[in-house]
């Protein structure tokens, strides 16, 4: 039965978008299939979260071959949890109905796509082996891909070019990183692996091979100078798909390098980490400038998702029980508040004059609850206690100063500071001024309404934010055995 579980993260979504495809003249029945597959993908996960919150780890090894030889499914409890949380979000965004023609959101591909991102997700989270987290790389990739252009137009065939260049040089990368590993260490699981560098020390051969995993992991997690598909990808997804695409595409090359660096010996660490370090603030600096410039709001929340993950990085680079915490609380964190923002965005932009702030306005009056929805998943994104973004950030800043990086402690804090900036101009644009007078070319007209879906969606991601920031202490408790977990893993359960 624990066997089952283990493969669960990618059985449930690849049995569900076959379903989905044996239902594809039959949309409705294929809707409440995707959905129903995604909350029984939801109910498995919380077993997992419940078989090893004790700090366990669930390990399925498939045939018979032995440890560290066979291909083994390691859920720890960060993994669990991670796919706890990718789930809920599927579900909401399923929740969310189709809208848009021209976005591919009634294609009878959509909900197999989805499903098989999902199967990449699930499986990359539960995998122990670094090849296979490359196969569970590339299901994500062609899914995503297919996501991305399935609107059909000029700006979908675009985004999914850039995507699909920059990451198949990741996936170069990935490969040949895992071809040299294995040709030096004759290992492909991951802990295995990692200690079997650490025991070659000073070897320049095997500091080159772990230097191109990291950047192949920093190309899939949309690291500095990485990011560059994702302002891009990001606006043509329909605002449900781009919720979910966003809670999902970058956390995980984010949680494979920290999977990777948790094993580090000393030596390593200290050669690895700080340089990813600057890369982390670089990359939070980049980003939140990006994110002030601009008027449109989905480049605006996409550059602040490259912000953001400077921040999970960051959090990585500083190590330890308390450095892999904070990466885990963040990771969690920008899941729920930047898929509440998106989701958001469109709901703004369908109740406005569309995603350009500058021809926005009045909404404050229009939409109330919209704007204190907005003004809650702001807030929570900039840091503002008691919401989870005040904890995620503080994590990440007191570990700053304890050890030392006085810089990246302070870099931290000036970029929330811009993240401010840029979250009061959305506020002011969209909410405060008021509304655009009509000229005669566009006739007025009553506000569209919004889908309950959505509307459930927002409020149940805003509620979990700020539930989270009024008592952080068991999910803080939770990520310390959690980082612990991955830093000494401890006993394994049965198959």
């Amino acid at each position: 039965m624990s066997a089952l579980l283990a493969v669960s993260p990618v059985l449930v979504p690849l049995l569900t978008a076959a379903a989905c495809v044996a239902l594809a003249r039959r949309p409705r029945l294929q809707a409440g299939m995707s959905l129903a597959g995604a909350i029984a993908w939801l109910a498995c996960a919380l077993l997992l979260v419940r078989a090893v919150g004790g700090g366990e780890v669930l390990v399925t090894r498939f045939g018979d071959w032995p440890a560290p030889f066979a291909i083994e499914f390691r859920i720890d409890p960060a993994g669990a949890l991670l796919i706890a949380a990718s789930a809920l979000l599927a579900v909401l965004a399923l929740a969310v109905p189709a809208r848009g023609g021209g976005t591919g959101m009634h294609s009878p591909l959509r909900h197999p796509l989805v499903h098989g991102l999902l199967a990449g997700v699930g499986g990359a989270y539960a995998t122990g082996d670094l090849f296979n987290l490359y196969v569970w790389y590339e299901v994500m990739l062609i899914s995503a891909l297919g996501l991305i252009v399935l609107g059909g137009r000029a700006q979908h065939l675009e985004a999914g070019f850039k995507y699909l260049t920059l990451n198949l040089f990741g996936t170069i990368l990935v490969l040949l990183a895992i071809a040299g590993l294995y040709g030096l260490t004759g290992q492909l699981n991951l802990a295995a692996l990692v200690q079997a560098l650490g025991e070659r020390g000073d070897d320049p051969l095997a500091r080159a091979l772990l230097a191109l995993l990291m950047v192949s992991l920093l190309i899939k997690a949309g690291g500095l100078p990485f990011f560059f598909w994702l302002p891009a990808a990001y606006p043509v997804l329909p605002p449900a798909m781009l919720a979910l695409f966003s809670a999902l595409a970058t956390k995980v090359g984010v949680f494979a390098l920290l999977r990777v660096s948790a094993g580090l010996p000393a030596e390593l660490a200290e050669t690895f980490l700080p340089w990813l370090g600057w890369l982390a603030v670089a990359g939070m600096v980049v980003g939140v400038l990006g994110a002030a410039y601009h008027y449109d709001t989905r480049r605006i929340l996409a550059f602040h998702s490259v912000s953001q993950i400077g921040y999970m990085l960051l959090a990585v680079a500083l190590g330890g029980t308390m450095g892999l915490a904070a990466a885990l609380f963040f990771i969690l964190h920008h899941m729920l508040v930047k898929s509440s923002l998106f989701l958001l965005g469109g709901m703004m932009a369908r109740s406005g004059a569309g995603f350009d702030l500058r021809r926005s306005g009045g909404l404050l009056a229009a939409r109330p609850m919209l704007a204190v929805l907005f003004a809650l998943s702001a807030a929570s994104l900039v840091g503002i206690p008691p919401l989870s973004g005040f904890w995620a950030k503080l994590l990440v800043v007191r570990e700053s100063f304890a050890l030392g990086q006085f810089a990246w402690g302070a870099a931290a804090l000036a970029v929330g500071g811009l993240t401010l900036y840029s979250m009061v101009k959305i506020w002011i644009e969209a909410f405060w001024k008021p509304a655009p007078e009509t000229t005669n070319e566009v006739a007025p007209g009553p506000p569209r309404a919004l889908p309950a879906g959505a509307w459930l969606a927002s409020a149940t991601l805003a509620g979990l934010t700020l539930a989270v920031g009024l008592a952080p202490q068991p999910l803080i408790d939770y990520l310390q055995l959690a980082a612990g977990a991955m830093l000494a893993p401890g006993a394994e359960l049965p198959r």
